[in-house]
């Protein structure tokens, strides 16, 4: 890299920072806050839904609320409604179990042209893997630390 082009890189980062919006960042905390917290409430209102109907206890009422949150935000990336919302909520989007269904659907769709195995399978599992990985990863971990707590 040549001195010139250093220079013209500094003056070239000068240009582009005078001509950027400024990001209301405040804002977008605050939205991101209200629409991670409006869907964290939505979980809970569901999950109350099936202990008083279904009478379930809390901790069984888990796995349902998890499934139907996971089935509405698939349901809602297809209908491209979840991209929407992501654009305005901004990471409140991302709240983990919504979040995460959001990005696998999202990829499974967009290389659906490819095929069910090499491309909705394989690409979809590109952004689960690591995910899944990091879990198992971690769920060894500590439960060896316990294991070495309770027995050591």
């Amino acid at each position: 890299m040549s001195v010139k082009t250093g220079v013209d890189q500094k003056r070239y980062q000068v240009f582009l920072k005078g001509r950027q919006p400024a990001r209301p960042w405040f804002r977008n905390a605050v939205r991101a806050f209200f629409t991670g917290g409006a869907t964290c409430l939505l979980g809970q209102g569901i999950q109350e839904l099936i202990v008083h109907y279904y009478h379930f206890s809390e901790k069984e009422a888990g796995n349902p609320t998890v499934a139907i949150l996971i089935m509405l935000s698939a349901l809602l990336t297809g209908l491209g409604v979840y991209d929407k919302f992501g654009q305005w909520a901004g990471a409140g989007s991302a709240v983990p179990v919504t979040g995460f269904a959001n990005s696998i659907a999202s990829a499974a769709l967009e290389h659906k042209t490819e095929g069910y195995v090499a491309g909705v399978g394989s690409n979809m599992f590109k952004v689960a893997g690591p995910v899944i990985v990091y879990g198992v990863v971690a769920a060894f971990a500590v439960g060896l630390v316990r294991y070495l707590l309770t027995h050591g």
